[in-house]
């Protein structure tokens, strides 16, 4: 089967993880891991999460920072015209569908609240990796052909090295997921098994 875009070049390089990589968790929020919620019940969700917990404490074990996310406004009116329903009638600050997931919570993370797709736009994510030296960002979270895309456009954009861990990335449907993986892995990333990306990890000097 001819592949288009490997004929006129996409793809044609790996770029590797650098000297100083942190982790990015986007929206492991209890809206989407919770079965309370109507986003909450989406098994590739929770499988992402659970495999990104693991990451996670590898991730740790190297001293590697973690920024994480979650999604809430203070009312509609500072809230995008999201066509997600859910997202409307409840990802309000004080809601409990705000809360990180448990698995994911830690106090050495840092947490904050988005109020776009990508976890850069607007947020304090790049002064918190300019001060912690990052070179390279490893994006974990929900969902691939949503929040997550964004974010690795975005951390594209400003010159970071993007590793996207496959297994650690949910999104509703199976093929989109699937997909939009793909796809930024043709433009914009390296695209990999969680545990080559765990080696890496583990490859770096203790004291990351």
């Amino acid at each position: 089967m001819t592949d288009n875009y490997r004929d006129v070049g996409y793809a044609s390089f790996d770029i590797g993880g650098g000297r100083r990589p942190a982790v990015l968790v986007v929206d492991f929020q209890t809206a989407f891991t919770d079965p309370r919620y109507p986003l909450g019940g989406l098994p590739l969700i929770h499988a992402a999460r659970d495999r990104t917990a693991q990451l996670l404490e590898v991730a740790r074990a190297r001293n590697v920072p973690v920024a994480a996310c979650y999604t809430a406004y203070c009312s509609q009116k500072d809230m995008p015209l999201w066509k997600v329903k859910a997202v409307r009638e409840e990802f309000f600050y004080g809601h409990p569908c705000a809360e990180m997931d448990p698995k994911i919570h830690h106090p050495d993370n840092f947490t904050y609240c988005k109020n776009a797709p990508s976890m850069f736009f607007q947020t304090p994510l790049i002064t918190f990796l300019v001060k912690q030296n990052v070179d390279t960002v490893i994006v974990t979270g929900c969902t691939t052909s949503g929040c997550v895309r964004a974010t690795i456009v975005d951390a594209f954009s400003y010159g970071f090295r993007v590793l996207v861990p496959e297994e650690c990335c949910g999104d509703p449907d199976e093929a989109q997921h699937r997909s939009n993986l793909q796809d930024v892995g043709r433009r914009y990333a390296d695209v990999m098994p969680t545990a080559e990306v765990e080696a890496y990890l583990r490859g770096l000097p203790a004291a990351a």
